[in-house]
């Protein structure tokens, strides 16, 4: 569960990405569409990182890296950094599974990366909060 694209040889289309998602494909449909529609952002099909992050959606907005959402099976990670200052001011307002992922980020600066796994729609509404914050 939760295997992630790796074949670089196969560059996947959006929609071979959104079905592998699986039971969480429409939220990983809506996300994208959401951060395009609301935010502006551009999309592009990626690699970026190396084996083990597999294929992914890059959200930039003006060449800035908003987030990365990577399929998954039966789900999708949303990689994403925001500030300390940022995480302050909605932390509160999250669901315990997503305090956790703060609790835990990479630190990078004054603030920090998570990598967000969204099964569910609680995990869903909390990462749209997470990136209206990003995108504010």
């Amino acid at each position: 569960m939760y295997e992630r694209m790796l074949n670089k040889q196969a560059i996947p289309t959006i929609e071979e990405m959104t079905k592998f998602c699986g039971e969480n494909s429409e939220r990983f449909s809506l996300l994208n569409e959401w951060l395009t529609s609301t935010f502006n952002t551009e999309q592009k099909i990626v690699s970026p990182y190396g084996k083990k992050y597999g294929w992914g959606v890059a959200h930039k907005k003006k060449n800035k890296l908003i987030c990365n959402v990577f399929a998954e099976d039966s789900a999708f990670t949303v990689m994403v950094r925001l500030s300390d200052k940022q995480y302050n001011t909605i932390y509160n307002r999250l669901e315990k599974y997503t305090q956790e992922y703060i609790d835990n980020k990479y630190p990078c600066g004054d603030g920090g990366w998570i990598h967000y796994r969204v099964t569910s729609k609680e995990h869903f509404d909390d990462i749209k909060i997470l990136l209206s914050v990003k995108c504010s």
